[in-house]
């Protein structure tokens, strides 16, 4: 059991920790809950969209690429969002020559027909906040995953009577002390769920940085830009394409169980083009498996199924879901944006009871 000494230092770190972390902890999280809503957010924020047919047999992507390249002569098709449980519509993002910015249209599911621009993309927005603070890199937000993780053990040691914090709401006491009841009852009815965003939050914001550091220093700095140079400078002339359904169902013969819920299309139309097919895997959890063709060929040229790659890449597919609950419905969802309101509330709480003790010592 840590002495008064050890825990009067756990305290401070706990304070100051949740003191320079709490706005951006609130933001993170706060977003994080609504963000669970992110594709019922986007057809909220787009009626027109929500009053679309939801076809049992979508068109074909095939006849989808072939809508947007008669509406959109000229422009750049870099992806196309499938159907699925909770979106009736084909999305595709389009770039026009020239331009920097992306467009994001509607297609409808029976026909492939273009709907159109889509006007808000409310969800996405909150998604951008949640993940990358609109403009700063996800490292920081992993670094306040491992804040969060430093809060939560640091609380444990503190108040190690943890059975007895889940009732103990003193409603007869001051607002400090009652206060502090509610902030630590809450943390200790939501550990669970707080270990979890907590941790999956900091592998996905850090794990990256680990990665590209570990790829700096075992086969250089140069070999990510020479390989993007020598991509731009060969396979631009015209070529035929391969049916994009054609290269779909070679993409799931490759990866039986692959759930598509994006296309990629990379230099469509030449002779270097490419596919990828990215989606889930029927009865499991992963997330991040993906099944890269050549167009021109169908000849595959990279396949990740986590399944087969190992722990690492088997837990890093597991990171997603998890952080989001976007795996078990709408209830699910409904429990994910509860549980995630409570770090946002514990870290104003937190605040108000660092203000009021700084307070009290003031008067003192």
């Amino acid at each position: 059991m840590p002495g008064p000494r050890t825990l009067s230092r756990l305290l401070v770190l706990h304070s100051w920790a949740g003191i320079v972390t709490g706005l951006l902890l609130f933001i993170v999280c706060f977003s994080g809950a609504v963000v669970v809503f992110k594709h019922e957010i986007d057809l909220w924020a787009n009626p027109s969209l929500a009053r679309l047919p939801r076809s049992e047999r979508p068109a074909a992507l095939a006849t989808v690429l072939a809508q947007l390249q008669t509406h959109y002569p000229g422009a750049t098709v870099e992806s196309i969002a499938l159907p699925d449980a909770v979106n009736p519509n084909y999305f595709a993002w389009v770039r026009g020559p020239g331009a920097n910015a992306r467009t994001k249209l509607a297609l409808r599911s029976d026909t492939g027909a273009v709907v159109g621009p889509v006007d808000s993309q409310l969800g996405q927005y909150l998604r951008m906040l949640h993940v990358f603070l609109f403009f700063g890199p996800r490292w920081i937000v992993g670094f306040l995953g491992v804040s969060m993780l430093v809060l939560i053990g640091t609380g444990v040691v503190i108040h190690r009577k943890i059975l007895a914090e889940l009732f103990t709401l003193r409603w007869d006491r001051s607002p400090r002390v009652l206060l502090s009841d509610l902030h630590k009852c809450t943390g200790v009815w939501g550990l669970g769920f707080h270990i979890l965003i907590a941790a999956t939050g900091a592998w996905m914001g850090l794990a990256p940085l680990f990665e590209q550091g570990y790829e700096y220093l075992t086969t250089g700095a140069t070999t990510t830009t020479t390989t993007a140079a020598a991509a731009t400078q060969h396979g631009t002339a015209p070529a035929a394409m391969q049916s994009l359904d054609a290269l779909h169902a070679a993409a799931q013969q490759a990866m039986p169980g692959l759930q598509t819920q994006h296309v990629s299309l990379r230099r469509w139309g030449s002779s270097s083009a490419g596919a990828g097919f990215s989606g889930k895997l029927g009865g499991h959890l992963a997330s991040t498996a993906r099944v890269d063709l050549d167009a021109v060929t169908g000849r595959l040229n990279k396949l990740h199924d986590p399944r087969t790659r190992g722990f690492w890449s088997l837990l890093n597919s597991l990171m997603e879901p998890l952080h989001f609950g976007d795996y078990g419905g709408l209830t699910l969802k409904w429990l994910y944006f509860i549980l995630g309101l409570t770090p946002a509330l514990m870290s104003i709480s937190g605040t108000l009871i660092w203000l009021m003790h700084r307070g009290s010592s003031a008067v003192r």
